[in-house]
């Protein structure tokens, strides 16, 4: 490094130089944004600074969520639980796995049986010991059907379960290579007893003991002194974290220029690169798995007709979407949750176009009696949902599909709207493998099955990609059943959405993940304030 770029990386190191400085000041020097943005992270990392509360303005809550992990579904409960829950594992940013209440884990020869040996001499927040047996009830309980749990299509799979010693042994019907990264999925948390006795106690392994929880409103997490991922010069740099519900767009942009707010989800792509112009602020986009879609219910009529479901693909306009909707923060979609970002995509399979002669073509072997075609949607669905149920609306007009726009209120819409109307708005975070993505939301048994594809051939399928260790051949399996789901499916994906978070230029530590928002809604644990 030169001695200037020296100089302001010491001067980052103390917490005296914004990134958005730095990087400016780096530029002028003719230091490519790759380097300096290497140089900042190393500078930054360097010192973090302990103390403050970190405030998280976030889209995505209503007054009827819950602490049970079982039913996150959506941003605010996921990020509220993520401070005092953890699961087994956690997916970093590259793809690799680090363990969480899992010291390490290894699997037999066939993938069938995976032993996690649980770390020794932590704790929950209330004082008890965390032990084998908590491990496997919270594994019981997700598998149990009554849950209703999130996680239900992920954990059906295994066979059985036992504990040997400081040893969560699990057993599974069809061996899968991918298990410890099921594992991570948020729903997951350890709790005492697995959650059987109060599974709403918000009592966990996490880095944060939760103090207030007002559904809709907020939750505030004060930091567990007996946490045992390290103290506070390693990580978990704040004192307190408070998740605020701000579904309106236009307040929690608002709350984060005022400084009310330290940092903020789902920016609004038509105002990113303005927002990006303020001089407190950083504007971060990360491209991920993340998909906006309209989903329809395979066995409601008409939905249960696959020339409606053609029709309305074929009247979707992707680009005009990613152009409008996304404004450049993202990439088309072809009808599946599967993009280039999975390791093992096939980038052969056709892109399905915009043809307004096919889907009236469609349409009309229907057979549809041209009653309105209702869509259901809010502002809450995914940025711009609104917006995106109009284009949709247009372009179906256009072929003579009598699509109509219901917009719902953003309070209700994860609990009344969403798995429960026969066509609504959505987003989908997407998943760390494909088997979780399809394991989650199409396999016909899963409880957030929310366009009820139910296809025998495609759960085998699902079956034989989790016993194949031959990478070559799961990807030829996984290539057939993403054209199923494209041909044949419920599932319309007009477009996968970058993560686009805005964040004070007081906060330090921030780094890209592809796997969700807010650094994978580890951003309150990763971070810390100069």
């Amino acid at each position: 490094m030169t001695k200037d770029i020296e100089f302001y990386a010491e001067r980052a190191a103390k917490g005296l130089m914004s990134r958005r400085d730095f990087m400016s000041k780096a530029a002028a020097l003719g230091v490519s944004a790759a380097v300096a943005g290497s140089v900042w992270t190393n500078s930054v990392q360097a010192a973090p600074v302990a103390g403050g509360t970190f405030k998280m303005g976030v889209q995505g809550g209503e007054s009827t969520n819950s602490q049970d992990p079982a039913t996150w579904a959506s941003d605010v409960p996921i990020a509220g639980g993520q401070l005092w829950g953890e699961g087994l594992v956690e997916v970093e940013a590259d793809g690799s796995l680090a363990g969480l209440v899992a010291e390490s884990w290894e699997g037999s020869s066939d993938a069938k049986t995976w032993r996690f040996k649980i770390r020794q001499g932590i704790t929950f927040s209330n004082g008890q010991a965390v032990t084998s047996e908590d491990v496997m009830q919270t594994m019981a309980r997700h598998s149990n059907e009554d849950s209703k749990s999130g996680a239900l299509g992920i954990v059906q799979g295994i066979e059985s379960m036992r504990t040997d010693g400081d040893i969560f042994e699990v057993t599974l019907g069809v061996g899968n290579a991918d298990l410890p990264y099921l594992m991570a999925d948020y729903h997951l948390m350890i709790q005492p007893n697995g959650g059987f006795d109060d599974p709403t106690a918000a009592i966990g392994t996490g880095a944060y003991t939760l103090e207030v929880d007002e559904p809709g409103v907020r939750m505030i997490g004060k930091r567990n002194p007996n946490y045992w991922g390290g103290d506070q010069s390693v990580v978990a740099h704040y004192d307190s974290v408070e998740v605020i519900v701000l579904n309106d767009a236009t307040a929690r942009t608002a709350a984060l220029q005022s400084g009310q707010v330290d940092t903020i989800n789902r920016v609004e792509p038509k105002i990113a690169k303005l927002l990006d112009r303020a001089p407190t602020v950083d504007v971060l986009s990360t491209a991920g798995r993340g998909h906006y879609v309209f989903i329809a219910h395979m066995d409601k009529a008409p939905f249960d007709n696959p020339d409606i479901r053609l029709a309305l693909k074929y009247a979707l306009n992707r680009e005009e979407m990613v152009e409008k909707i996304l404004q450049g923060y993202g990439s088309i979609g072809n009808d599946m949750p599967i993009n280039a970002a999975y390791p093992l995509f096939d980038d052969t399979i056709p892109q399905r176009e915009f043809n307004l002669e096919k889907a009236a073509e469609h349409y009309k072997k229907s057979g549809h009696d041209g009653s309105p075609i209702i869509l259901r949607t809010a502002d809450g669905a995914f940025p711009g949902a609104v917006d995106a149920a109009a284009l949709f609306q247009q372009s179906a007009q256009a072929a003579g599909i009598p699509l109509e726009i219901k917009r719902e209120p953003n309070d209700g819409y994860w609990s009344e709207v969403w798995n429960v109307q026969p066509f609504c708005c959505s987003y989908w975070g997407g998943r760390p493998v494909q088997d979780q993505m399809y394991t989650t939301a199409y396999l016909s048994t899963a409880d957030w099955n929310d366009t009820r594809w139910k296809n025998e051939e495609f759960d085998a399928l699902l079956l034989q990609a989790r016993a194949e260790l031959d990478e070559g051949k799961r990807k030829e399996i996984y290539s057939k059943m993403g054209r199923m789901l494209n041909d044949e499916g419920g599932l319309m994906v007009p477009m996968f959405n970058d993560f686009v978070d805005a964040v004070s230029t007081k906060v330090q530590g921030w780094t890209s993940d592809p796997n969700g928002p807010q650094m994978n809604w580890y951003a309150f644990k990763k971070t810390w304030k100069a």
